[in-house]
Formats: C-alpha cells, structure tokens, sequence
C-alpha cells in the first residue's frame, strides 16, 4: 500500500503534457503530478523488482521529492524535458533499480538524477501504524521506505568558454 494522494492526472500522458507545458499549469499542479508518476513507478516496481506485497511510505515522501526533483530541473536549460531520472531502492544494504525515466525523448539530455529511497530499518514512523495495516497482505513481505532519500545531480554538459 503507497499512501498517494488523488491527482488531478489519470494517466502518464496527463503528466507529461503537463510537466512539458502543454497546458497552462502552476508549479503545484506539476509538483503533483510528478508525485503521482513517482507513486506509479513504486507500484509497478512491486511486484516487478521489489517482489513484496505491500511498500509503505510516509505520506509526505513523494511531494517533498517532487518538489526537489523540480526546483534541480528548473536550473537547467531545457528544464524537466532535459532529465534522465533513475530511481533506486536501497534494501538491506543492496541497490535495487526501480525506473530509467527520460521525459522527453524529443530532447537531448542535459543532466541525469539519481533517486535513492532507504528502506526504514528503524522504523520510527510505522510504531504509530496498527498491526493490523502492517500484516494485511499475504502476498510477501512488506518494504517500509524511510522519510531519507537522496538526490544526486550529473550535468551532462559543459560550457566552453569561446
């Protein structure tokens, strides 16, 4: 279960007119559904790479990395359309790849991001989740994410000084 709030966007097409400016759109709405794509790839990561029932993240999570993933993309010349975005799972010590996102496959990449979630070993936000929520699958094991994740940034271009 990925607590994710309801976003104006039903699909991925949605999202990218969206984030490319399609559509007259505030800084919020493409912070939203950045989020929501973010969501989407964790849940299809699931049963993909991460072979567990349920994944559990703070509510906050994906809103704060979308903002972050935003305000890198608005230092760079093409913006969000210049992104190659990788996102991984650190669980027990290894790295697990989620997603391989370009966003526009029109432009040239100008920077890539490294997204890293941590699994939450100390799990200090889950004590206040009923046990109830925390054994409800019997599909597998259940992968708590941490609140901590780390962005890297890697520009894909120099500036020649001519």
């Amino acid at each position: 279960m990925i607590a994710v709030e309801k976003l104006p966007y039903t699909t991925t097409i949605d999202l990218h007119r969206s984030i490319m400016g399609g559509e007259d759109t505030d800084y919020g709405v493409a912070c939203q559904a950045l989020a929501r794509r973010l969501g989407e790839e964790l849940r299809a990561a699931k049963s993909a790479q991460l072979s567990c029932g349920e994944v559990l993240l703070p509510v906050n999570l994906l809103p704060k990395v979308a903002n972050d993933i935003l305000t890198h993309s608005g230092q760079e010349p093409c913006g969000l359309r210049g992104c190659t975005l990788d996102i991984n799972l650190e669980v027990d010590g290894s790295l697990i790849r989620i997603a391989h996102i370009k966003w526009d496959t029109t432009t040239s990449s100008t920077f890539q991001l490294n997204l890293t979630f941590q699994q939450d070993t100390q799990r200090k936000w889950t004590s206040r989740i009923s046990h109830f929520l925390k054994t409800l699958t019997t599909k597998g094991r259940t992968i708590v994410i941490s609140d901590q994740f780390s962005l890297k940034k890697t520009r894909l271009y120099r500036f020649l000084n001519c």
